[in-house]
């Protein structure tokens, strides 16, 4: 789930995303596949489900899909744009 107790700001476009974390005014960018995941976080979609939908719209195996979906997820923690 995306952090709803930090105030982020969020610009999403065609080249991806940027995310602003308003307390610490840092502005962290995202490409459209990082964007899809973000959105599909915003939803309230569970990361095997963003997965699975992203490795079917992609023609990508699914367990690579994963991978980098749970990569992704791990770098949105470290930055500290998700709640857990």
């Amino acid at each position: 789930m995306v952090n709803e107790r930090t105030p982020l700001r969020t610009v999403i476009n065609e080249d991806g995303a940027a995310v602003l974390d308003m307390p610490s005014g840092t502005i962290t960018t995202l490409n459209p596949t990082g964007a899809y995941i973000w959105q599909a976080l915003q939803r309230g979609e569970t990361a095997e489900t963003i997965a699975a939908n992203l490795a079917r719209e992609t023609n990508e195996i699914l367990e690579v899909v994963e991978r980098g979906v749970a990569a992704f997820l791990a770098e949105l923690k470290e930055h500290r744009l998700l709640a857990h």
